[in-house]
């Protein structure tokens, strides 16, 4: 089988665009806490934490946590409902993640050992663990990774060498240029790029941004992007109202939806009454998040212990 062409310009030189882009990240780049950290399991938290909330939101919640559940067995060890009411409080989106960050520290205690796998594939064995995370973890915990593709690298990629927007060349285009065996430094820098100079309005000369010279789109003034989804409005939203019921029920033993319904919103009622209130506790029971029980021609709901 002919081996696909490079996706990347013929006149890119690897060698400084890799020296270039490590030096511009390590002289000057925004400070997280997760980035002083090769425990794997500070940094897998971290990037649960971390998708679609903003980084900054995070670190307040990252280090509270950790706090609370200093190590994966200490995270095993607690009350699942716990720890999904901590991720409400702290607005972190998607309880099902904190569902997940529980079982998947159930699994590194009773089937590692206690010990976090290096692979990027033993790691998406994890719970709720996806390639992206996986590869996350494997690099910045154990500098085993691959090259970390996402919106912000395409963006990267498809802007500063005319990458095409295709998922196969932007993979390969990232693997060219990462460095072999540096998946930790690179991936860090090449994700800082996409967040402080290659955003969706880029500020290339303010940023100082290390590969002009060689960038498609600072040479042409084209800086149109490959188009990155939305998030659907969270105000009102069914996500805001989920979360919204699990803090509620994390402050009572037990509600009846008469109960329930009021406290979720005030306008409870007509067409976001009962039988919506009805649907959105059974959305939470299929994912393992509260017991809805029929008692006395009530239904009662409480949180998963």
């Amino acid at each position: 089988m002919t081996e696909a062409p490079s996706p990347l310009p013929d006149e890119v030189d690897l060698a400084a665009v890799r020296e270039a882009l490590v030096r511009w990240y390590e002289d000057d780049h925004r400070e997280f806490p997760w980035r002083r950290t090769e425990d794997p399991y500070e940094i897998l938290v971290s990037e649960v934490m971390s998708q679609q909330t903003q980084l900054g939101r995070v670190v307040d919640a990252w280090e509270a946590f950790l706090d609370r559940w200093p190590t994966a067995a200490a995270l095993a060890d607690a009350d699942r409902a716990d720890v999904v009411a901590f991720w409400t409080s702290h607005s972190l989106g998607y309880n099902n993640r904190a569902k997940y960050l529980h079982e998947a520290a159930r699994q590194v205690v009773e089937e590692y050992d206690g010990a976090f796998p290096e692979a990027p594939a033993e790691l998406s064995e994890l719970m709720g663990v996806g390639p992206y995370t996986a590869n996350a973890v494997a690099s910045f915990a154990f500098d085993n990774g691959d090259a970390v593709v996402d919106t912000n690298v395409k963006r990267v990629l498809y802007r500063a060498f005319d990458v095409a927007d295709d998922d196969d060349a932007f993979e390969r285009a990232a693997a060219e240029l990462m460095p072999e065996g540096e998946s930790r430094v690179w991936n860090n820098a090449i994700m800082e790029l996409g967040g402080v100079a290659c955003e969706k309005v880029p500020s290339c000369d303010e940023a100082g941004c290390p590969w002009r010279r060689w960038c498609h789109a600072y040479e042409t003034g084209d800086f149109t992007a490959p188009d990155v989804p939305t998030q659907p409005e969270f105000e009102g939203s069914r996500r805001q109202m989920r979360g919204r019921v699990v803090r509620i029920l994390g402050e009572y033993d037990e509600l009846t939806l008469d109960e329930l319904g009021p406290r979720v919103r005030v306008d409870y009622g007509g067409q976001t009454g009962e039988e919506w209130l009805r649907g959105l506790v059974s959305d939470l029971g299929d994912d393992g998040l509260v017991d809805v029980e029929e008692r006395d021609e009530n239904v009662v709901v409480r949180l998963c212990r």
